[in-house]
Parts: C-alpha cells; sequence; structure tokens
C-alpha cells in the first residue's frame, strides 16, 4: 500500500468516527458507549496525524529518490548516444588513422577495424606489431578520422584498455571478421597475437569548415 493509499483510506475512517451526530444520537444511557466513541475519535485523529507524516517522508524520500536516479539516466543516455555516434562515424569512414608515442617520437598509422559492444567502441590489432608495444609503453592515443563525403572529421583523443574477457572478445571480432573477412586468416581468438582494445576516457570532437567543433565525451569504465 502507498503511503497516499493508505492515508485516503486512514482519512475516511476519521471522518466516519468523528460524525458529531452520530455520538449525540447515542442513548443518554449509553454514556459508556459516547465514552468509546470519542476515545476511537481521539485516537483516529492520532493516527490521523501520523499517517500525515508518514505520507509526507515517504512522498520527500521518493522525490529525493527520482531527483537522483533522474541525472544518471540521462547521463547513461548521453554517453551512449555519444558512443553510438563516434562508431557510425568511424564505421562510415572506413579508415582511420591512430597516432601512438614511442618513446619522444609520434607514431601514426591507418587502421580500419572498429566494432561497439555493451557501450564501448573496440579497436583490434597484433600484439606482434609496434603499436601495440606502444600502447602497451604509453595507452594513450588519438585518432583522426576523415568523412569526404561530407567534408567532415573527427579527432579521438583516449586511453587504450587490453580486453581480457574472452566473450566480449568473441563478439568483438564476429563483427570486425563480417567487416573485413580476410582478417580470418591471420587472426583468432585463441592465438597468442590477437588483441582486442577499448577505448576509455574518450574526448571526440567533430568538426567541419562550416560548424563550429563540437565536443562529446564519455568514460566507458
Amino acid at each position: 500500500m502507498t503511503s497516499l493509499s493508505f492515508l485516503s483510506k486512514l482519512y475516511g475512517l476519521y471522518l466516519k468516527f468523528s460524525d458529531v451526530k452520530s455520538v449525540r444520537a447515542c442513548r443518554p444511557k449509553a454514556r459508556q458507549a459516547t465514552i468509546n466513541a470519542n476515545s476511537s475519535m481521539n485516537c483516529l485523529k492520532m493516527f490521523f496525524v501520523i499517517g500525515m507524516i508518514f505520507a509526507t517522508v515517504n512522498i520527500a524520500v521518493a522525490q529525493n529518490n527520482h531527483s537522483q536516479i533522474t541525472p544518471n539516466n540521462n547521463k547513461n543516455q548521453n554517453e551512449e548516444k555519444s558512443v553510438r555516434e563516434t562508431y557510425d562515424f568511424l564505421k562510415k569512414c572506413g579508415h582511420y588513422f591512430i597516432a601512438t608515442i614511442d618513446g619522444d617520437q609520434p607514431r601514426v598509422r591507418a587502421f580500419s577495424t572498429i566494432a561497439i559492444f555493451e557501450n564501448k567502441l573496440y579497436i583490434q590489432t597484433g600484439k606482434k606489431k609496434n603499436v601495440s608495444k606502444q600502447i602497451k609503453n604509453n595507452p594513450k592515443i588519438e585518432i583522426c578520422a576523415l568523412d569526404k563525403t561530407a567534408n567532415k572529421w573527427l579527432r579521438i583523443a583516449a586511453t587504450a584498455v587490453e580486453e581480457n574477457k574472452r566473450e566480449t572478445k568473441k563478439h568483438v571480432l564476429e563483427q570486425i571478421f563480417k567487416q573485413h573477412p580476410d582478417l580470418k586468416k591471420m587472426y583468432s581468438i585463441d592465438d597468442d597475437n590477437t588483441q582486442i582494445l577499448y577505448l576509455k576516457n574518450v574526448t571526440a570532437t567533430f568538426s567541419s569548415f562550416t560548424e563550429e567543433p563540437r565536443e562529446v565525451k564519455f568514460t566507458t569504465k
């Protein structure tokens, strides 16, 4: 029973027993019955006050919980939208460039593997490659992609984190192999070379010649 329904029923009982006419209609000899009726009315008054306090507290708690939940829901929805928008842009471009640091020397190369799973962006490479070794030493990377058809480009600053969950790697590789069937000959979930990385603490900046740069962020824990 909700606090409002409880209060409504309690108020109904209060009105029923607090009817002065019903008390006056008691016979003169039924003095004890009148006293009992008055006692019942006083008890109901007390319970009614307690019920009002109970209902007020519950409503306040519910409003407070709603105010806490709503911002979190909005934040999650915004992050999901940002992750999807970034993924769609990279997938549409087909190829993008990923930059790493090799000591004091920047390194950049073309990539084409991109996947999305459980609201995370994933890329794939081989552990034997220099890019993997550079990410291990310094996981902070940058990505740049150009959409020629729309004259728009995307810059991403992120931290690359290795994914070790087999089930997640399976889903990611299925997406990547669907986009690039030739990679099946080079990579496998059970080999010692295939590496799956997801992007964390992402800042994605969408730019064009006709619009102001627009920045979106998502943490991806």
